[in-house]
């Protein structure tokens, strides 16, 4: 499964006011794991930059202006996130400024049906909050220091970590160990399964020599027949 861990950074708070998005950032996930592949671009939003949003993300018109405009970046956007879920922090906040964005350049909108709100996530699992991504950094060890001001690509990269944390951490994608699946619950039919763990090295025999030696006798007098013949080390 592919996945793409998205934030955004705009000049406010209202994509139908006139706010637009200067910043987009995302990494990939296959099955969960980053992949190394990633995506980043600064994006000059053809208006002012007002101060409220300045103090967030620190872009300024200045620095923005000549950087490119969505409609030169938004193309190349869409063919990235296509085919992905996206995995947003309060996601309706990002769809609702990406489908403006792609509604003024007549690319098809974000369905909502390929969308993880890791927010709403993290409220179902930690109901008593807070569930900022700073307090998520916090509360899971992850080093969020550099996070002096919002950045679309470093809050991607820190909400990734996050993300893996809330659907049951790293140990989701290690394998240290040989499963093998088998079937339980005898002639039932309950169709249930487990995953049995083989050792990497089996351990130690806890008997003594002299007491497999009786076992083995004993089986011997029980006839040929004896089921507990297949397992005896005289067999």
């Amino acid at each position: 499964m592919r996945e793409i861990v998205l934030d955004t950074e705009t000049t406010g708070l209202n994509p139908r006011g006139g706010d637009r998005i200067v910043e987009i950032g995302g990494v990939e996930l296959i099955n969960h794991i980053p992949t190394g592949q990633s995506y980043h671009v600064y994006i000059n939003p053809e208006r002012s930059m007002p101060r409220e949003a300045f103090d967030v993300h620190g872009l300024s018109e200045e620095f923005l202006a000549d950087k490119p405009k969505f409609a030169e970046v938004g193309p190349g956007f869409a063919d990235f996130i296509a085919g992905a879920r996206l995995v947003i922090h309060n996601a309706a906040f990002d769809i609702g400024f990406i489908n403006a964005e792609f509604a003024r350049i007549g690319v098809d909108p974000v369905h909502w049906d390929n969308v993880l709100d890791t927010l709403a996530l993290a409220k179902r699992k930690h109901p008593a909050g807070p569930n900022s991504l700073d307090a998520l950094c916090s509360r899971y060890g992850i080093d969020n220091s550099r996070r002096t001001r919002h950045g679309a690509l470093l809050d991607a990269e820190l909400l990734a970590e996050v993300y893996i944390e809330l659907i049951g951490g790293k140990q989701a994608a290690l394998s240290l160990v040989t499963e093998t699946a088998v079937s339980v619950g005898g002639s039932s039919g309950s169709g249930l399964a487990r995953l049995v763990r083989t050792r990497p090295t089996p351990l130690a025999p806890r008997i003594t020599a002299e007491e497999r030696a009786a076992h083995d006798a004993f089986i011997a007098k029980l006839g040929d027949n004896a089921i507990w013949r297949k397992y005896s080390t005289e067999a």
